[in-house]
């Protein structure tokens, strides 16, 4: 993608990544959902989920799969209020470029 992205789009990216999950999802499969919209490396989100658990966006928790303890991060109270700005904010900027890129006029 020729677009660069910045701190706020990859924390609503993952904030909406992991809301889809009830119980939580572990970083590698939010990594591979990501992947699934933009191009973007594991050493890059972990500081983005370590982030939303400093800002109280997440809650991680460990379980054990296969013998091996997994690291699951699932969404707050916080994090669900700030995904919700997060897609108002998203609705009203895609709407304007979308606009602006098709010649329209936007209000």
């Amino acid at each position: 993608m020729v677009f660069n992205t910045g701190a706020s789009l990859l924390d609503a990216i993952v904030l909406a990544v992991v809301s889809k999950e009830e119980e939580g999802t572990y970083g590698y499969r939010i990594t591979q959902d990501v992947r699934g919209a933009i191009d973007v490396s594991e050493s890059t989100l972990y500081p983005v989920l370590r982030r939303l658990q400093k800002d109280g966006c997440l809650e991680v928790y460990d379980r054990e799969c296969g013998g091996r303890n997994r690291r699951y991060y699932k969404i707050t109270s916080d994090g669900s209020a700030q995904l919700g700005m997060y897609r108002s904010e998203w609705m009203d900027y895609s709407r304007k470029i979308t606009a602006l890129f098709a010649g329209e006029e936007f209000v």
